[in-house]
């Protein structure tokens, strides 16, 4: 939700001027109810001077007329006086001249801890150009004894919003790239087609044996048979002979 500017400067007018209920306030200005109460008891915002919305455009008359007759209704922002005139930036960031001697240092602290980082990704966030990467990247940069990496965020020459969206975005494109297989991955998977290559030879290799075994296993139990036949013989001629 949209914010007014001046959030407690506006909140004292509202208060003194309006008989919006301090919910109605807290939730127009990004306050805590409390604060508001406070600021009605004089115990807030005591030396502020109220701002009036309506005189800044921010705030209508007749929103305000409509939320004071409707306690649950919130009022609504009609203009962002921040947001006038605003527009997406294009082409390289313009850097102030005293922070110009800055941005090798930048470049360096880029390069060393986020070395994934695309020259047109440092280009985007310290407004610098390709020359310069490459000078500091090969240490060919004339200043380069003197150049200590610094954070560009505390250099103030990107916002740390901007920052992070550049390295969340070049860890995506690094996850994306096809997987490249080096000689060591070869090595490593070698093991495992050979031994799949390797299998016939084993199995012609134990079939022998196998076959052995199982002819063993056959005269086993033909001998056993054959046994079992000989006992039932001699049980039966020992009836016939008692008989």
């Amino acid at each position: 939700m949209a914010l007014p500017l001046m959030r407690k400067a506006t909140a004292v007018w509202l208060v003194e001027n309006t008989s919006l209920t301090f919910k109605q306030i807290s939730q127009f200005c990004g306050l805590h109810e409390l604060e508001v109460s406070g600021i009605a008891d004089g115990e807030v915002a005591s030396g502020i001077r109220g701002m009036d919305p309506v005189s800044s455009n921010q705030l209508t008359a007749e929103e305000i007329e409509k939320c004071e007759k409707d306690p649950n209704s919130i009022l609504k922002l009609s203009v962002n006086p921040a947001t006038v005139g605003e527009k997406k930036r294009r082409g390289p960031r313009y850097t102030p001249l005293s922070k110009r001697q800055d941005k090798p240092a930048a470049i360096a602290w880029l390069v060393k801890y986020y070395s994934e980082l695309t020259d047109a990704q440092i280009i985007k966030l310290v407004g610098t150009t390709k020359p310069t990467i490459q000078a500091v990247r090969s240490r060919t940069h004339w200043n380069i004894t003197n150049i200590v990496p610094t954070d560009p965020v505390i250099l103030g020459l990107c916002k740390q919003v901007e920052l992070d969206l550049v390295l969340e975005k070049s860890i995506k494109t690094t996850r994306k790239e096809p997987i490249d297989y080096t000689s060591e991955g070869k090595n490593k998977l070698s093991p495992i087609r050979k031994s799949s290559e390797q299998q016939p030879a084993i199995m012609e290799l134990e079939s022998p044996v196998l076959e052995d075994k199982k002819l063993e296993l056959s005269k086993e139990n033909k001998e056993d048979k054959q046994s079992t036949l000989l006992e039932a013989e001699k049980f039966f001629t020992k009836d016939t002979d008692v008989v």
